[in-house]
């Protein structure tokens, strides 16, 4: 009875998490001391105890023998006949069938090949690392010949940062960019500690002899630098050139180290997490456990859309070993009654192929205690992680449907700006304030209205506030012009005015028409309400088309929703990313001059937080808008010819009519740990709505609830921002102004970013640069990196 309710709560639950989606666990075995291939009778025992996939070694140890002997006969015949000026460089002989038992097969392209562990490629004895290199890339070949699609290398045991062993590494790294000219179809994963602590390397003695290798790993009393694992990796990385085959697996510690390493790892291209049998805890129950900080950070992992895989090393289970081919024991054959008791008898667990490896079970258990991803997640955050997009050009470019209907599909950025609009028709009728309308409405033009969403919500502003409205529709794109026709007449009721015309060229609201006597009268907007923000606030000509449309606001009354946007920088890792956009840049060498607009989740943010005065996010620079008249005659004088000379803009050609749209900032950022910066992350804040105090003076208050309270209504995309302004917001992402060279930097340093928003009246572009100093002295900096001065000309935007 108690195995039926058990039974049936188990179903209850599983009815209750059906519909859940949650990140998948592939959950993978290694046994260091398998010398041989596993038989398919073997592969099947360990997939059928918990696991999805398994390793397996190239070579044997017949192999390993040979070389051993080579080895030694090579070295005594370097101690007695080498010469100054000559070097003694044996050969390792091909493989035979003796060396190897993996064969092209049936699993073969499923399984993953593991490089032998005692070569020694960091080796400074040239006969030990020509050797090794050797091995290294007869395996590698033949896995590849076999079918094998990937290929773990055990990575170097000593780091560059160790005093006198930089060669080492760089030795490691060549060998590994040859590895890929040899292995044209394999990925190479090399296996790395997430830091040095003590009994996490591989156990198995090096080439270079057991002497040799001790200093590699630190004693329980010695310093761990924390980061030097990651910087051969780095190291590594770099000479490869950011291959798209090569990937990282790392070695998860007992005891994690500090948020910041966690987070270097996470924006590197993980394919594995290894779990070796020290990483376990048991608990009460004498079951496996990781601690809760192993938890969190198996989620967040879990969170990428290349998520990695999981690793067990010497976790069991054991294989049995196989008899000879046909033959057959009773025993593999038993009645019913038999295997049932059998059963019973090894339900302590001594039988290993009688259910789930305790460790892969364990994993099992997490996988299923995962926040489920949400429908957003599902369906379009996740599979927008760090693409890259070109940024739209709605100027230049009339927009799809789709397009229209993807970024109507954030509520919460129309919300925000119902909000506003009503906020200001509260304020505008508890003030008393004069409409541009004969008939006394408020009026609301919508510029660049697309499909038509803030109009239906200028609208709803509208009913819910009690204050009449007339609005205007204002689209230059034709084809969307006539879907605003037909919203009007099937959604809007007749209530709207569509006008089909760039927005700068419009006059305003037409109040007569023409006749054969008289000029037509057009009228001023009292609210204009725009939505040209991109992913930088400015980058898509907001600033620029509200200069145009400016004219036609009531001067001295006018609100313009937004009412100002700032942007904002960080300085970011991200080796994903960069690594896809240097592959891009084979056929197209303007890659590196886009600013991308991409959902950023593989990425390290290397500036420190709660530096006073140097926040990790910083703003670049401010618009706001209705501009001041005098701003505005003065463009225009300098537009028609009346000025002579002019700023940036006259310097390239042009009369320097957008010069006051151009900005430009300098901004320090400290990074406590070295790290590599290979681009700047873009975020805006906007404020839609501020109220205006008696004094005329927007409140700078705290926000209140959806704007109410008399606070600014908002919209943010700073990640320590948005989920208190706008949250669960999609309708913009980050941008990305990449580096075409990372810019490494040692600890302590400070990152200079500059950065500025040129015009030359025809087009709008972006320059960056990072440059990377560290203090020497109480008052003395030296400059110890910088990037080239890069820039967005070659694809700016045009106005």
């Amino acid at each position: 009875m108690d195995s039926l309710k058990m039974s049936q709560g188990f179903m209850d639950q599983e009815s209750d998490d059906y519909n859940d989606v949650r990140p998948i666990f592939y959950i993978g075995q290694h046994d260091t001391k398998r010398s041989e291939t596993l038989t398919d009778l073997q592969y099947g025992q360990v997939l059928n105890s918990g696991f999805s996939f398994v390793t397996t070694p190239i070579t044997n140890g017949h192999f390993h023998e040979r070389v051993l002997l080579l080895l030694k006969l090579s070295l005594l015949d370097a101690k007695i006949n080498e010469q100054p000026g000559s070097i003694i460089d044996p050969v390792v002989p091909p493989l035979t069938t003796e060396d190897t038992n993996l064969f092209p097969g049936t699993y073969t392209s499923g399984l993953v090949a593991y490089s032998s562990p005692w070569i020694d490629l960091c080796s400074s004895n040239h006969v030990i690392s020509s050797i090794s290199r050797q091995v290294l890339n007869l395996e590698v070949s033949y896995a590849n010949f076999c079918g094998v699609r990937s290929i773990i290398v055990p990575g170097p045991r000593q780091d560059s940062s160790k005093t006198g062993n930089s060669q080492g590494v760089a030795q490691y790294a060549r060998a590994i960019q040859e590895a890929f000219s040899i292995g044209t179809r394999v990925n190479i994963i090399v296996h790395m500690p997430m830091y040095r602590e003590p009994g996490l390397e591989e156990g198995v003695p090096l080439l270079s002899g057991s002497d040799d290798d001790a200093d590699g790993v630190p004693s329980e009393d010695q310093n761990i630098d924390l980061f030097s694992s990651w910087d051969s990796w780095h190291s590594i990385r770099s000479v490869c050139d950011y291959d798209a085959r090569l990937f990282a697996a790392i070695r998860i510690p007992r005891i994690l180290p500090e948020k910041e390493l966690q987070t270097r790892w996470f924006s590197e291209p993980l394919q594995y997490l290894t779990f070796s049998p020290q990483t376990f805890l048991t608990n009460k129950a004498g079951h496996p456990s990781l601690s809760r900080y192993h938890q969190d950070m198996i989620f967040t992992y879990m969170r990428l859309k290349n998520a990695p895989y999981f690793l067990l090393c010497d976790l069991g289970p054991e294989v049995q070993a196989e008899s000879g081919p046909n033959k057959t024991v009773a025993a593999d054959f038993p009645s019913l009654a038999e295997a049932a008791a059998h059963h019973t008898a090894s339900g302590n667990g001594d039988n290993k192929f009688q259910g789930a490896n305790a460790y892969s079970a364990y994993l099992r258990h997490l996988e299923r205690q995962q926040e489920p991803l949400s429908d957003l997640e599902q369906n379009t955050l996740t599979n927008f992680q760090d693409w890259l997009q070109s940024p739209l050009q709605p100027l230049s470019d009339n927009l799809e449907s789709v397009t229209y209907e993807v970024f109507e599909g954030d509520p919460v950025k129309y919300h925000q700006y119902e909000v506003a609009i009503a906020a200001a028709l509260k304020d505008w009728a508890a003030q008393h304030k004069p409409t541009s309308s004969p008939g006394g409405e408020v009026v609301i033009a919508v510029a660049g209205s697309g499909r038509g969403p803030l109009v239906t919500r200028a609208l709803r502003a509208s009913e819910s506030t009690g204050v009449p409205v007339r609005v205007w529709a204002v689209e230059k794109n034709p084809n969307a012009y006539v879907y605003l026709l037909r919203q009007n007449q099937l959604e809007w009721g007749g209530r709207v005015t569509v006008v089909k015309t760039d927005m700068r060229a419009w006059k305003g609201p037409l109040l007569s028409s023409s006749t054969s006597s008289e000029t037509p009268v057009y009228g001023k907007v009292d609210i204009l309400v725009s939505e040209l923000l991109g992913s930088f606030g400015d980058n898509e000509l907001s600033p620029e088309c509200l200069d145009g449309i400016q004219h036609v606001l009531a001067l001295s009354t006018g609100i313009s929703i937004p009412a100002s946007y700032t942007a904002h920088v960080s300085p970011i890792a991200t080796p994903r990313i960069h690594a896809d956009i240097r592959q891009r840049g084979v056929s197209d060498d303007t890659v590196f001059a886009t600013p991308w607009v991409v959902r950023l989740f593989a990425l390290d943010f290397v500036a420190a937080r709660g530096v006073p005065g140097r926040p990790r996010f910083q703003t670049a620079w401010e618009f706001a808008h209705p501009l001041p008249p005098n701003v505005l005659r003065a463009a225009e004088a300098r537009r028609k010819g009346g000025v002579a000379g002019g700023g940036g803009g006259s310097m390239a050609g042009a009369v320097g009519a957008n010069d006051h749209n151009a900005r430009a900032c300098h901004l320090t950022f400290v990074c406590r740990t070295r790290g590599v910066v290979h681009g700047l992350a873009g975020y805006f804040e906007a404020v839609l709505y501020a109220p205006a105090t008696a004094g005329g003076e927007s409140e700078e208050g705290e926000e209140g609830e959806d704007g109410e309270g008399g606070g600014k209504v908002e919209l943010s995309t700073l990640p320590e921002e948005i989920d208190r302004k706008s949250k669960d917001m999609i309708s913009w992402f980050p941008i990305f102004f990449p580096l075409k060279e990372p810019l490494y930097f040692p600890p302590d340093t400070e990152l200079e970013v500059s950065m500025w928003r040129q015009t030359d009246d025809a087009r709008v572009w972006y320059e960056w640069m990072v440059e990377a100093y560290m203090w020497v002295g109480p008052s003395q900096r030296v400059k110890v990196g910088g990037s080239d001065l890069c820039s967005s000309r070659k694809v700016a935007c045009l106005l």
